[in-house]
């Protein structure tokens, strides 16, 4: 069979999987699972066009990383075949851990699990299955192979992940602030005493892509639509299993039960393998299918919320960046409590408060910061690097609140 095939991508034109193990990876279970994980969650309730996946994403990075290799060999640094393959299966299954709704999951289903954490988890037992052939794959990805620079290009302030999920993001919503010079900032990496660097001419690329990260987060990842939908979620799973917990039987495949029913955390979904067995089970459709059913639960709660998500009802959020009176929030509850003739305890699904956060660049990163090879040798700091007087102000952590409250109250 012939395993080196070509994938027409509508970013980046055509891809090719470079390597017969590579394919197999790509073929198995664990990663066709990500053909059903929509890669923006709720984000399409607001751009209709962003239903692209983690699959598309995981091959675009993986393409990315071939780029990239190319680039630095061409500048004369080593890096074997075995290398090659290695990192770039690294970076295909940097995200086969993430879950359905990701967001709205990690805060109801798998609380304080880091899906870096389950993608670990799987990529060890397919290195099992797969006879010892992801050793330097794993050991690229936790950061303890020798050559930094490689887990760098997956985990860094300027990964290859970041960089597809940028360009493509911007692609399928439509918003053009999130478009950056993927290829010219991979044609001016370097190496310098083994970790990555940015040549000075790529300075300006290197701007354009902290800011369009920012830009990004509050027009499309953080938007007050966004996080209305994912919060509307968030309580929909809670309720589900605050109802499975007292015993409640309710409509779900088998995964969704599995996680309803069981109360997980970190220490004990990774101490039995069948909480990771049930988790690659998962995906959107699991998710959405029980939201459609449960619209005619017998609990009134659940019933409404997901009548509401069903019916694109969302929240009305409002974003501010001082914490909202909590006078006003009573009267809401009050109101929401008359309303809906719930008690004190039920309106909290209706009305409540919570923060959000964006911080587009760590200054105090560590090995991850941006590092620019200047053309005396020297190596700075991007935000030292730069004349732009606000990129330091990038590295600033801004805060903002947020209310939700049901727009008929």
């Amino acid at each position: 069979m012939n395993k080196k095939k070509i994938i027409n991508d509508p970013v980046y034109g055509f891809i090719t999987i470079p390597s017969e193990l590579i394919f197999d990876l790509v073929s198995h279970p664990y990663f066709q699972r990500l053909r059903y994980i929509k890669q923006l969650g709720m984000t399409h309730l607001v751009y209709p066009g962003a239903l692209h996946t983690r699959f598309h994403h995981a091959l675009g990075a993986m393409h990315l990383m071939s780029l990239a290799i190319e680039v630095l060999r061409g500048k004369g640094h080593e890096i074997s075949v075995e290398e090659e393959e290695s990192a770039t299966i690294a970076i295909l299954l940097h995200d086969v851990g993430h879950g359905p709704f990701s967001h709205a999951l990690e805060h109801s289903l798998v609380k304080d699990i880091r899906h870096e954490d389950i993608s670990m988890q799987i990529m060890e037992k397919l290195n099992v299955e797969f006879e010892g052939r992801l050793d330097m794959a794993i050991s690229i990805f936790r950061g303890e192979y020798r050559k930094q620079f490689l887990h760098q290009l997956i985990s860094s302030q300027l990964d290859l992940d970041r960089m597809d999920y940028l360009n493509r993001d911007s692609f399928f919503t439509g918003v053009s602030e999130g478009v950056i010079s993927f290829d010219r900032i991979i044609k001016m990496f370097n190496l310098a005493d083994g970790h990555l660097v940015i040549e000075e001419k790529g300075i300006y690329s290197i701007e354009k892509f902290l800011i369009a990260r920012r830009l990004m987060y509050w027009q499309v990842y953080l938007h007050k639509t966004v996080i209305s939908g994912e919060q509307l979620l968030v309580k929909i799973l809670k309720r589900a299993k605050e109802l499975a917990g007292n015993g409640v039987s309710l409509f779900a495949t088998p995964a969704l039960s599995h996680f309803l029913e069981n109360e997980l955390s970190a220490a004990n979904f990774f101490a039995d393998p069948i909480h990771l067995e049930q988790f690659t089970r998962l995906d959107d459709q699991d998710i959405f299918t029980s939201v459609k059913v449960w619209q005619d639960n017998g609990d009134r709660i659940l019933a409404l919320l997901c009548r509401m998500l069903v019916s694109r009802n969302l929240y009305k959020t409002e974003i501010t960046n001082t914490a909202p009176d909590p006078d006003r929030i009573q009267r809401l509850l009050d109101h929401a409590m008359i309303t809906y003739k719930i008690s004190a305890e039920e309106a909290a699904y209706f009305v409540f408060t919570d923060q959000i956060s964006n911080r587009a660049y760590h200054i105090s990163g560590g090995g991850s910061t941006i590092s620019i090879l200047m053309k005396n040798l020297d190596i700075l700091d991007i935000a030292k690097a730069s004349d732009l007087a606000n990129l330091k102000s990038l590295d600033k952590t801004v805060r903002k609140h947020i209310l939700c409250y049901p727009t008929i109250i």
